[in-house]
């Protein structure tokens, strides 16, 4: 997948792709929210927040513990076609939070389903077009990002009494 980005226009898709998923997509997607609905989406959107919070720190926690080289310090014949952003590999912190805020946005607002969906395969497929991860370490990240979503559905964020909301 990585010899893709040798061509320049899928190298350059890739890495704006890759950028957007760097967090600045998230947070225009919360604030967008917050507008839409007149600010009364701040369940939602703090739901995002904290389960994507929770999401950095398992992805700390395992950068650290695992410590996997990159593809391109591994293989020399891997491209290092974007930014890095901490050293290690596994796990692709841009796809687990592509799972995680995708898959909550949708929970609230499911007619963005096709749009969140289309954005997170193509952020998953970045990091290893890119050269910066393996397809393994986008594969798990998805399962962990999909399991703290699981979780969060488990504590129920979204029956918060609507007293706390217009208060």
């Amino acid at each position: 997948m990585n010899q893709f980005s040798s061509v320049k226009l899928i190298r350059y898709f890739f890495k704006f792709i890759s950028r957007l998923g760097d967090g600045l997509f998230w947070y225009l997607l919360m604030a967008g929210l917050l507008i839409y609905e007149n600010f009364l989406t701040i369940i939602p959107v703090m739901h995002m927040a904290v389960f994507g919070g929770l999401g950095t720190l398992i992805y700390l926690i395992l950068k650290n513990k695992i410590a996997r080289p990159r593809p391109f310090e591994v293989n020399q014949a891997i491209l290092m076609q974007g930014k890095v952003l901490d050293r290690f590999s596994f796990p692709s912190g841009h796809t687990m939070h592509a799972v995680i805020f995708s898959l909550i946005a949708i929970h609230y607002y499911p007619f963005l389903e096709l749009p969140l969906i289309m954005m997170t395969i193509l952020i998953s497929l970045s990091r290893v077009i890119l050269g910066l991860h393996y397809v393994s370490d986008v594969l798990i990240s998805f399962i962990i990002g999909f399991f703290i979503f699981e979780l969060s559905l488990f504590i129920s964020w979204n029956k918060i009494p609507s007293y706390f909301i217009y208060s």
